[in-house]
Protein backbone atom coordinates (compact mmCIF):
# COMPACT_ATOMS: atom_id res chain seq x y z
CA UNK A 1 0.00 0.00 0.00
CA UNK A 2 2.62 2.53 1.09
CA UNK A 3 4.70 1.36 -2.23
CA UNK A 4 1.70 2.05 -4.61
CA UNK A 5 1.72 5.72 -2.72
CA UNK A 6 5.42 6.41 -2.82
CA UNK A 7 5.91 4.41 -6.63
CA UNK A 8 4.88 7.19 -8.93
CA UNK A 9 7.65 9.90 -7.13
CA UNK A 10 10.38 6.91 -7.01
CA UNK A 11 9.96 6.90 -10.65
CA UNK A 12 10.84 10.59 -11.32
CA UNK A 13 14.44 9.89 -9.57
CA UNK A 14 17.53 8.96 -11.29
CA UNK A 15 16.97 5.06 -11.41
CA UNK A 16 20.28 4.81 -9.64
CA UNK A 17 19.26 7.53 -6.19
CA UNK A 18 16.18 5.39 -5.90
CA UNK A 19 18.05 2.21 -5.74
CA UNK A 20 20.17 3.63 -3.59
CA UNK A 21 17.21 4.83 -1.10
CA UNK A 22 15.53 1.52 -1.15
CA UNK A 23 18.48 0.09 0.01
CA UNK A 24 18.31 3.05 3.25
CA UNK A 25 14.86 1.83 4.10
CA UNK A 26 15.68 -2.14 3.98
CA UNK A 27 18.65 -1.42 6.18
CA UNK A 28 16.00 0.36 8.53
CA UNK A 29 13.85 -2.88 8.95
CA UNK A 30 14.33 -5.96 11.14
CA UNK A 31 16.42 -8.85 10.66
CA UNK A 32 14.29 -11.31 9.24
CA UNK A 33 15.81 -14.51 8.14
CA UNK A 34 14.41 -18.08 9.50
CA UNK A 35 15.26 -21.26 10.09
CA UNK A 36 12.05 -22.78 9.13
CA UNK A 37 12.26 -24.74 6.17
CA UNK A 38 9.04 -27.17 6.88
CA UNK A 39 6.65 -24.95 4.86
CA UNK A 40 4.88 -26.25 1.62
CA UNK A 41 7.56 -24.42 -1.00
CA UNK A 42 10.59 -26.01 0.72
CA UNK A 43 12.86 -27.75 -1.31
CA UNK A 44 16.29 -28.78 -1.01
CA UNK A 45 19.06 -27.77 -4.00
CA UNK A 46 22.59 -28.73 -3.53
CA UNK A 47 22.02 -29.85 0.12
CA UNK A 48 20.36 -26.64 0.90
CA UNK A 49 17.58 -26.66 2.43
CA UNK A 50 15.24 -23.77 1.14
CA UNK A 51 12.05 -22.32 3.10
CA UNK A 52 10.80 -21.39 -0.33
CA UNK A 53 12.35 -21.53 -3.94
CA UNK A 54 11.85 -17.66 -4.87
CA UNK A 55 15.50 -15.61 -4.67
CA UNK A 56 16.88 -11.93 -5.12
CA UNK A 57 18.97 -12.14 -7.72
CA UNK A 58 22.79 -10.52 -7.31
CA UNK A 59 22.91 -6.88 -8.20
CA UNK A 60 20.51 -5.72 -5.87
CA UNK A 61 22.49 -5.87 -2.87
CA UNK A 62 25.96 -5.71 -4.35
CA UNK A 63 28.08 -5.12 -1.07
CA UNK A 64 26.43 -7.79 0.72
CA UNK A 65 24.29 -4.48 3.17
CA UNK A 66 20.73 -6.27 3.54
CA UNK A 67 20.99 -9.63 2.86
CA UNK A 68 19.08 -10.19 6.00
CA UNK A 69 16.16 -7.82 5.14
CA UNK A 70 15.60 -9.46 2.12
CA UNK A 71 14.84 -12.64 3.98
CA UNK A 72 12.30 -10.71 5.91
CA UNK A 73 10.59 -9.23 2.72
CA UNK A 74 10.37 -13.23 2.14
CA UNK A 75 12.28 -14.42 -0.24
CA UNK A 76 13.57 -17.86 0.47
CA UNK A 77 17.16 -17.15 0.13
CA UNK A 78 18.98 -13.96 -1.10
CA UNK A 79 22.30 -13.72 -3.47
CA UNK A 80 24.65 -10.80 -2.63
CA UNK A 81 27.17 -8.78 -5.49
CA UNK A 82 28.69 -9.48 -7.53
CA UNK A 83 31.80 -8.71 -5.34
CA UNK A 84 35.64 -8.39 -7.01
CA UNK A 85 38.66 -8.79 -4.75
CA UNK A 86 39.56 -5.09 -5.04
CA UNK A 87 36.98 -1.97 -5.04
CA UNK A 88 35.66 -0.59 -7.88
CA UNK A 89 33.91 2.11 -9.24
CA UNK A 90 32.24 0.47 -11.70
CA UNK A 91 31.28 2.59 -15.42
CA UNK A 92 30.36 6.38 -15.33
CA UNK A 93 27.25 7.70 -14.59
CA UNK A 94 24.18 7.51 -15.62
CA UNK A 95 24.17 3.52 -15.96
CA UNK A 96 21.09 2.30 -14.48
CA UNK A 97 18.10 2.92 -16.93
CA UNK A 98 13.93 1.95 -16.25
CA UNK A 99 12.43 1.55 -19.28
CA UNK A 100 9.05 1.81 -17.75
CA UNK A 101 7.20 1.26 -20.62
CA UNK A 102 8.30 -1.90 -21.30
CA UNK A 103 8.82 -3.01 -17.59
CA UNK A 104 12.48 -3.65 -18.13
CA UNK A 105 16.04 -2.42 -17.23
CA UNK A 106 18.90 -1.62 -18.86
CA UNK A 107 22.46 -1.58 -16.43
CA UNK A 108 25.92 -1.21 -17.48
CA UNK A 109 27.39 -0.79 -13.82
CA UNK A 110 30.22 -2.53 -14.44
CA UNK A 111 30.88 -4.45 -11.27
CA UNK A 112 30.74 -1.39 -8.59
CA UNK A 113 31.45 -2.57 -5.54
CA UNK A 114 33.44 -1.72 -2.46
CA UNK A 115 35.65 -4.72 -2.65
CA UNK A 116 36.14 -8.10 -0.53
CA UNK A 117 37.81 -6.40 2.44
CA UNK A 118 35.14 -4.14 3.30
CA UNK A 119 32.84 -7.43 1.98
CA UNK A 120 33.94 -9.96 4.52
CA UNK A 121 34.10 -7.45 6.99
CA UNK A 122 30.38 -6.57 6.45
CA UNK A 123 29.14 -10.65 5.99
CA UNK A 124 31.12 -11.56 9.18
CA UNK A 125 29.18 -9.78 11.12
CA UNK A 126 25.73 -12.03 9.99
CA UNK A 127 27.89 -15.21 9.73
CA UNK A 128 25.69 -18.19 11.97
CA UNK A 129 22.41 -16.29 11.44
CA UNK A 130 19.21 -18.41 10.31
CA UNK A 131 18.75 -17.62 6.17
CA UNK A 132 20.52 -18.84 2.66
CA UNK A 133 22.59 -16.25 1.34
CA UNK A 134 25.04 -17.00 -1.92
CA UNK A 135 28.08 -14.77 -2.27
CA UNK A 136 28.25 -13.66 -5.99
CA UNK A 137 31.59 -13.59 -7.13
CA UNK A 138 33.50 -11.92 -9.78
CA UNK A 139 36.87 -10.33 -11.63
CA UNK A 140 38.31 -6.91 -11.57
CA UNK A 141 38.13 -4.96 -14.58
CA UNK A 142 41.53 -3.97 -14.90
CA UNK A 143 42.86 -7.71 -13.69
CA UNK A 144 46.01 -9.43 -15.04
CA UNK A 145 44.86 -12.56 -13.95
CA UNK A 146 41.12 -13.03 -13.69
CA UNK A 147 41.02 -16.29 -12.87
CA UNK A 148 43.51 -16.15 -10.30
CA UNK A 149 40.85 -13.07 -8.95
CA UNK A 150 37.79 -15.72 -8.66
CA UNK A 151 39.72 -17.69 -6.80
CA UNK A 152 40.90 -15.22 -4.66
CA UNK A 153 37.37 -14.92 -4.18
CA UNK A 154 36.61 -18.22 -3.53
CA UNK A 155 39.03 -18.49 -0.39
CA UNK A 156 37.90 -15.45 0.60
CA UNK A 157 34.08 -16.02 0.37
CA UNK A 158 33.07 -19.38 1.14
CA UNK A 159 33.45 -19.27 4.68
CA UNK A 160 31.04 -16.57 4.69
CA UNK A 161 28.49 -17.91 2.01
CA UNK A 162 25.64 -20.76 1.89
CA UNK A 163 26.85 -20.82 -1.86
CA UNK A 164 28.94 -19.10 -4.49
CA UNK A 165 28.13 -18.13 -7.68
CA UNK A 166 30.48 -17.57 -10.06
CA UNK A 167 29.71 -14.39 -12.70
CA UNK A 168 31.35 -14.93 -15.89
CA UNK A 169 27.92 -13.60 -17.91
CA UNK A 170 27.81 -9.95 -17.01
CA UNK A 171 28.39 -7.83 -20.48
CA UNK A 172 29.34 -5.06 -18.54
CA UNK A 173 32.86 -5.98 -17.80
CA UNK A 174 34.85 -6.11 -21.17
CA UNK A 175 36.11 -9.76 -22.27
CA UNK A 176 34.63 -10.74 -19.40
CA UNK A 177 31.95 -13.59 -20.96
CA UNK A 178 35.08 -15.10 -22.69
CA UNK A 179 35.73 -17.01 -19.48
CA UNK A 180 32.11 -18.87 -20.87
CA UNK A 181 34.65 -20.78 -23.46
CA UNK A 182 35.16 -23.98 -22.46
CA UNK A 183 38.58 -24.07 -21.82
CA UNK A 184 38.84 -20.91 -20.09
CA UNK A 185 35.87 -22.22 -17.73
CA UNK A 186 37.01 -25.42 -17.11
CA UNK A 187 40.65 -23.78 -15.92
CA UNK A 188 38.29 -21.22 -13.79
CA UNK A 189 36.00 -23.71 -12.14
CA UNK A 190 39.13 -26.22 -11.24
CA UNK A 191 40.81 -22.68 -9.45
CA UNK A 192 37.95 -21.84 -7.50
CA UNK A 193 36.48 -25.74 -6.37
CA UNK A 194 40.25 -26.17 -5.12
CA UNK A 195 40.19 -22.25 -3.59
CA UNK A 196 37.11 -23.04 -1.87
CA UNK A 197 37.85 -26.61 -0.95
CA UNK A 198 38.18 -26.40 3.01
CA UNK A 199 34.59 -25.03 3.18
CA UNK A 200 33.03 -27.02 1.14
CA UNK A 201 29.92 -24.60 -0.40
CA UNK A 202 28.31 -25.40 -3.35
CA UNK A 203 29.76 -23.47 -6.56
CA UNK A 204 26.77 -22.10 -8.81
CA UNK A 205 27.87 -20.68 -11.96
CA UNK A 206 25.63 -17.86 -13.91
CA UNK A 207 25.56 -17.58 -17.55
CA UNK A 208 24.66 -15.52 -19.95
CA UNK A 209 21.07 -16.16 -22.21
CA UNK A 210 23.02 -14.86 -25.35
CA UNK A 211 24.88 -18.57 -26.02
CA UNK A 212 24.59 -20.99 -28.99
CA UNK A 213 23.74 -24.01 -28.84
CA UNK A 214 26.96 -25.60 -29.11
CA UNK A 215 27.92 -23.34 -25.88
CA UNK A 216 25.20 -24.82 -24.18
CA UNK A 217 26.21 -27.85 -24.88
CA UNK A 218 29.81 -27.37 -23.79
CA UNK A 219 28.51 -26.11 -20.30
CA UNK A 220 26.48 -28.32 -19.57
CA UNK A 221 29.20 -30.89 -19.93
CA UNK A 222 31.18 -28.72 -17.56
CA UNK A 223 28.30 -28.49 -14.88
CA UNK A 224 27.82 -31.94 -14.92
CA UNK A 225 31.55 -33.20 -15.04
CA UNK A 226 32.22 -30.56 -11.92
CA UNK A 227 29.53 -31.85 -10.52
CA UNK A 228 28.38 -27.92 -10.01
CA UNK A 229 25.64 -27.14 -7.19
CA UNK A 230 23.62 -25.48 -9.52
CA UNK A 231 23.07 -23.21 -13.13
CA UNK A 232 21.88 -20.09 -12.93
CA UNK A 233 20.41 -19.62 -16.29
CA UNK A 234 20.09 -16.57 -16.79
CA UNK A 235 22.07 -12.98 -16.84
CA UNK A 236 21.16 -9.83 -18.46
CA UNK A 237 21.00 -9.55 -22.66
CA UNK A 238 23.06 -7.69 -24.61
CA UNK A 239 19.96 -8.07 -27.59
CA UNK A 240 17.36 -6.36 -27.82
CA UNK A 241 13.66 -6.81 -28.79
CA UNK A 242 11.32 -4.74 -29.28
CA UNK A 243 11.12 -1.84 -26.99
CA UNK A 244 9.02 1.41 -26.63
CA UNK A 245 11.36 3.31 -24.11
CA UNK A 246 13.15 6.13 -24.87
CA UNK A 247 16.39 4.20 -23.13
CA UNK A 248 16.21 1.43 -25.46
CA UNK A 249 19.05 2.18 -27.25
CA UNK A 250 21.21 2.11 -24.10
CA UNK A 251 24.04 0.28 -24.07
CA UNK A 252 24.47 -2.71 -21.55
CA UNK A 253 22.34 -5.60 -20.12
CA UNK A 254 18.84 -5.59 -20.53
CA UNK A 255 16.60 -7.25 -17.80
CA UNK A 256 13.02 -7.69 -17.02
CA UNK A 257 9.87 -8.33 -18.80
CA UNK A 258 11.62 -8.53 -23.00
CA UNK A 259 14.63 -11.16 -21.39
CA UNK A 260 11.50 -13.17 -20.35
CA UNK A 261 11.08 -15.38 -23.53
CA UNK A 262 14.69 -16.14 -23.80
CA UNK A 263 15.72 -16.98 -20.74
CA UNK A 264 13.00 -19.58 -20.57
CA UNK A 265 13.94 -21.05 -23.90
CA UNK A 266 17.58 -21.13 -22.28
CA UNK A 267 16.46 -22.46 -19.55
CA UNK A 268 15.01 -25.46 -21.36
CA UNK A 269 17.73 -26.07 -23.72
CA UNK A 270 20.18 -26.33 -20.27
CA UNK A 271 17.45 -28.93 -19.00
CA UNK A 272 17.71 -30.93 -22.01
CA UNK A 273 21.96 -30.51 -22.42
CA UNK A 274 21.95 -31.31 -18.47
CA UNK A 275 19.46 -34.02 -18.71
CA UNK A 276 18.27 -32.90 -15.35
CA UNK A 277 21.75 -34.30 -13.36
CA UNK A 278 22.34 -30.10 -12.77
CA UNK A 279 20.12 -28.01 -10.82
CA UNK A 280 19.08 -24.81 -12.72
CA UNK A 281 17.73 -21.29 -11.16
CA UNK A 282 15.58 -19.50 -13.11
CA UNK A 283 16.46 -16.18 -14.06
CA UNK A 284 14.83 -13.67 -16.29
CA UNK A 285 12.03 -11.51 -16.80
CA UNK A 286 10.08 -13.48 -13.72
CA UNK A 287 7.53 -10.99 -12.19
CA UNK A 288 4.58 -13.04 -11.19
CA UNK A 289 3.57 -16.60 -9.59
CA UNK A 290 2.58 -17.50 -12.92
CA UNK A 291 6.31 -16.62 -14.51
CA UNK A 292 7.72 -18.54 -11.56
CA UNK A 293 5.63 -21.47 -11.62
CA UNK A 294 6.17 -21.51 -15.41
CA UNK A 295 10.00 -21.74 -15.06
CA UNK A 296 9.91 -24.45 -12.26
CA UNK A 297 8.05 -26.82 -14.73
CA UNK A 298 10.20 -26.10 -17.51
CA UNK A 299 13.10 -27.35 -15.51
CA UNK A 300 14.05 -24.53 -12.60
CA UNK A 301 14.45 -25.71 -8.74
CA UNK A 302 14.70 -22.28 -7.99
CA UNK A 303 13.82 -18.95 -9.43
CA UNK A 304 15.41 -15.51 -8.51
CA UNK A 305 14.17 -11.96 -9.47
CA UNK A 306 15.28 -8.17 -9.49
CA UNK A 307 13.81 -6.18 -12.11
CA UNK A 308 9.79 -6.64 -10.75
CA UNK A 309 10.73 -5.58 -7.76
CA UNK A 310 11.73 -2.04 -9.38
CA UNK A 311 8.49 -1.78 -10.39
CA UNK A 312 5.86 -3.71 -7.60
CA UNK A 313 7.75 -3.19 -5.08
CA UNK A 314 9.01 -5.12 -2.14
CA UNK A 315 6.01 -6.87 -1.51
CA UNK A 316 6.70 -8.86 -4.56
CA UNK A 317 8.09 -11.78 -2.98
CA UNK A 318 5.19 -12.88 -0.28
CA UNK A 319 2.94 -12.20 -3.59
CA UNK A 320 4.93 -14.45 -5.66
CA UNK A 321 5.00 -17.08 -2.62
CA UNK A 322 1.52 -17.20 -2.16
CA UNK A 323 0.64 -17.23 -5.86
CA UNK A 324 3.31 -20.59 -6.04
CA UNK A 325 1.23 -22.14 -3.23
CA UNK A 326 -2.11 -21.59 -5.08
CA UNK A 327 -0.46 -23.08 -8.34
CA UNK A 328 1.13 -26.02 -6.45
CA UNK A 329 -2.08 -27.14 -5.38
CA UNK A 330 -3.99 -26.55 -8.29
CA UNK A 331 -1.87 -28.71 -10.60
CA UNK A 332 -1.98 -31.40 -8.02
CA UNK A 333 1.86 -31.17 -6.33
CA UNK A 334 3.16 -32.06 -3.07
CA UNK A 335 6.38 -30.30 -3.33
CA UNK A 336 8.13 -27.94 -5.85
CA UNK A 337 10.92 -31.01 -5.96
CA UNK A 338 7.45 -32.89 -7.85
CA UNK A 339 6.79 -30.14 -10.28
CA UNK A 340 10.44 -29.28 -11.42
CA UNK A 341 10.50 -30.29 -15.26
CA UNK A 342 6.97 -31.37 -15.35
CA UNK A 343 6.00 -29.20 -18.10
Amino acid sequence: MIYSLLRPALLLLDAETAHGLSLAALKALPLGGTDRTDGPLACEVAGLRFPNPLGMAAGFDKDGEVPDALLGLGFGFAEVGSITPLPQAGNPRPRLFRLAEDEAVINRMGFNNGGAEAAVARLAQRHGRPGIVGINIGANKDSADRIADYATMARLMAPLASYLAVNVSSPNTPGLRALQDEGALTALLDAVLEARAAAKVPVFLKVAPDLEPADVEAIARIAVDKALGALIVSNTTISRPPLRSRHAEEGGGLSGAPLKALALERLRQFRAATGGQVPLVGVGGIATAEDAWQRIRAGASLVQLYSAMAYAGPGIARTITRGLERLMRRDGFATIAEAVGSE
